[in-house]
């Protein structure tokens, strides 16, 4: 399954993949998570849990934007899109199984409150911490929070 991203209708492809989508459910996700603790483009300001719908088109907002061009996606921040296509968190979550890989020093704020911190919508990755089967990848530059919080706790 694929969506269409340069589709001429958007809210028709909108509709043709979530229809996709909830009748052939996902058994594996595979993802990340971004410097401001996005998932997918579910950035901090347009994450919801419970979102009725499983796509959506999205505003991004500056940190996540300025992150593409970190990553080496986009030369200048002027080439980066200002709105993409997305799945919704419930979309994400709905599978069985997910596995989320984060590597990089960039993102050990974002690991540290994932792991550490509250469950809350301005953190879109922390609702990982209520799925079943959802597995986090870190290195030890993402991790560096969650090692050091958790090598003090083996401390006392």
């Amino acid at each position: 399954m694929y969506m269409n991203g340069q589709a001429e209708n958007m809210d028709e492809e909108i509709r043709r993949y979530t229809n996709l989508l909830r009748h052939n459910l996902p058994d594996i996700v595979f993802m990340g998570i971004g410097e401001n603790g996005h998932i997918a483009f579910n950035d901090p300001h347009v994450a919801h849990f419970d979102d009725r719908q499983w796509m959506r088109t999205v505003e991004l907002d500056q940190r996540c934007r300025q992150q593409q061009v970190n990553d080496g996606c986009f030369q200048t921040l002027e080439q980066v899109p200002t709105h993409a296509l997305t799945l919704t968190v419930p979309a994400l979550t709905v599978a069985s199984t997910i596995f989320c890989m984060v590597p990089a020093a960039a993102k050990a704020d974002a690991v540290g409150q994932t792991v550490l911190g509250e469950i809350r919508e301005t953190l879109p990755a922390s609702i990982l911490r209520l799925h079943p089967q959802a597995t986090l990848y870190i290195d030890s530059d993402s991790g560096r929070d969650v090692i050091r919080a958790f090598s003090n706790k083996a401390e006392l």
